[in-house]
């Protein structure tokens, strides 16, 4: 699993490593049950404190992307095929209206887009 901090954006860090981790289990890079690093593993190979490494994963938990074993680590939870979805029509809304504000400045129509979809189909 290979995480990358970016120390100059102004995303905290447990976010990045919450939003990057959240990812690769959405796109089916992490699967179901398995493990991760342990909390102090991530924060020594990132060069973080550990006590930011533990807020991305409780994040994590939280909302049910990943779940704790006592004394046998974090592993990615089953998934929840609805959230999932959700989670997807979110991220395909957030780019539709960044190509809506694009195509405005470029004086596209609506049917000009779809026409666009099409074509790359």
């Amino acid at each position: 699993m290979n995480i990358f901090i970016d120390n100059r954006s102004g995303t905290p860090i447990y976010d990045q490593i919450y939003k990057q981790v959240k990812n690769l289990i959405i796109s089916g890079e992490l699967k179901e049950n398995d493990s991760l690093p342990s909390i102090r593993n991530l924060a020594k190979d990132l060069r973080i404190s550990v006590v930011t490494t533990k807020r991305a994963y409780d994040e994590l938990e939280r909302e049910g992307f990943i779940y704790t074993v006592q004394a046998k680590g974090c592993f990615v939870a089953p998934k929840n095929t609805e959230f999932l979805r959700e989670e997807n029509l979110k991220k395909i809304e957030e780019l539709i209206i960044q190509i809506k504000q694009l195509a405005s400045s470029c004086r596209l129509t609506t049917d000009d887009i779809i026409e666009m979809i099409k074509y790359l189909d």
